[in-house]
């Protein structure tokens, strides 16, 4: 049986179990079971990687159409199932339905977890998996697997949150450090990711990396010591620098509006080469030049560069056959550019004043 018809079959299974909630706690139970963390439809996301490259664009538009349906579908039922309860409740007491009622508070998404989903999205929707990895590395997957020499200054306590090592020498990959630091830390970037799947996995790999990293950076206007990133990873045969260039203007596009124009600028990475900086035109000025830009016309949005060969020996991947591309986007960084937002650190204070306007 094709993943398409799985697909068809876990629609009718959602349609059926969440029409079939009676109550508000039997709806979630749906929900939790369709899109939990281990639900259905997050587990065929998480499938895609097994899937033949030419396939992935179509069962990955299927897959994010059955998950906007779910959502649709669960909206649904849960207003009518407050609305059932409050017609029950005005059956069976007396209610003076001139009284002014308590305006309920409603929630939604934090603008973080907003940018995150439409990220994903893009990309799910050219055949990219979303893979997922351990918060806490080792220096072999955040650092050494990824080419950066012992002696860089990332790996320095000041660039890196440590954790403290209680058996030495245990750890997988285990090494000496020019710095003297150990060997388990909060991972600096989420490229470990791609360490992980590269040796989990064979190419040709397509996917992204979302998720939360952590520098000994102070809080000021454009840093903060925990943020969000989403690296990518291409391997495959053939794999060339336009395919870098067309991947990351259509995602600019995407992201930013398909008047919006971007730049390469020439760069150093440890684990790309070459390696180059992204920069996407104002959209304040449009690019003639303002104070926004810095009288530019151009604003900094990524990183990227072609897989250097030692990264992909370091994974078990021979380098005279694959070639590939990465790429890392700062999450808070496109959703200051996309709001105007002159301080990274209102994001995270919690001031539903602000957070309410998106």
């Amino acid at each position: 049986m094709s993943l398409i018809e799985d697909l068809d079959q876990l629609e009718a299974k959602a349609k059926e179990m969440i029409e079939g909630a009676v109550t508000v706690d039997a709806l979630e139970q749906a929900r939790v079971a369709l899109l939990g963390r281990k639900g259905e439809i997050t587990s065929v996301m998480h499938m895609m990687g097994k899937v033949a490259p030419e396939e992935r664009p179509v069962l990955g538009k299927r897959a994010n159409e059955l998950r906007r349906l779910a959502e649709s579908l669960l909206e649904r039922r849960g207003g009518a199932l407050k609305r059932e309860a409050m017609r029950n409740l005005m059956a069976t007491e007396a209610v003076d339905v001139t009284l002014p009622g308590a305006r309920p508070k409603i929630g939604h998404q934090h603008l973080i977890n907003q940018i995150i989903e439409e990220i994903e999205d893009v990309f799910c929707g050219i055949g990219y998996t979303v893979e997922d990895g351990p918060h806490v590395e080792t220096t072999f997957y955040n650092f050494t697997a990824l080419n950066a020499p012992m002696d860089h200054p990332s790996r320095s306590a000041r660039d890196t949150f440590y954790v403290v090592d209680n058996a030495p020498g245990t750890c997988a990959h285990a090494e000496e450090h020019a710095h003297g630091e150990s060997d388990v830390l909060l991972r600096t970037q989420t490229s470990g990711v791609q360490v992980h799947t590269m040796e989990e996995q064979k190419p040709p790999i397509y996917m992204i990396a979302p998720g939360t990293v952590y520098r000994p950076d102070t809080p000021d206007a454009c840093h903060l010591p925990q943020f969000n990133q989403v690296e990518g990873l291409v391997v495959d045969e053939g794999i060339t620098f336009g395919d870098l260039k067309g991947t990351l203007d259509y995602f600019v596009k995407c992201m930013f509006g398909s008047e919006r124009k971007t730049r390469y600028r020439p760069h150093f990475f440890p684990f790309t080469e070459p390696s180059c900086e992204v920069d996407v035109s104002c959209g304040v000025c449009h690019g003639e030049g303002c104070s926004f830009c810095k009288h530019s016309g151009w604003i900094e949005i990524l990183g990227c560069g072609m897989v250097d060969p030692n990264v992909l020996v370091n994974c078990g991947i021979d380098p005279e056959r694959y070639s590939g591309f990465a790429f890392g986007i700062g999450v808070e960084r496109v959703a200051a550019l996309r709001y105007d937002l002159p301080d990274l650190r209102t994001l995270m204070t919690g001031d539903m004043r602000f957070l309410n306007q998106f």
